[in-house]
């Protein structure tokens, strides 16, 4: 598989839309964020080691919802990333915390 295909492969509609299936009379398409990367390389370099090579690459992916279409009607569901939210919950008690040092500091000059 060349490098072009395989960055298509990663990003064409088959990686963000799952296979459909059927649940409690409704039809559920679920979806995900795709995020893809990678890096190479090649060297010879004249009167020094000869050779070289390289390569790497990645990809994240992550739930983001699913389209539920049930009676003829389509709805969009998100997805819950519970993870995201004590994340952003720690994020903003350490910017309450620095705040209110910064505060206390400022109140004993």
């Amino acid at each position: 598989m060349e490098l072009r295909e395989f960055f298509e492969h990663l990003s064409g509609a088959q990686r963000v839309y799952g296979q459909p299936y059927e649940k409690d009379g409704a039809t559920v398409i679920p979806a995900v964020s795709v995020r893809a990367g990678g890096g190479f390389g090649q060297g010879d370099v004249q009167g020094q080691v000869t050779g070289g090579t390289g390569g790497g690459g990645g990809a994240i992916a992550r739930p983001v919802g699913a389209y539920v279409i049930k009676n003829g009607e389509v709805s969009w569901e998100p997805a819950i990333d519970v993870n995201r939210i004590v994340l952003g919950g720690q994020i903003l008690a350490g910017i309450a915390l620095i705040v209110i040092a910064l505060r206390a500091g400022f109140r004993r000059s």
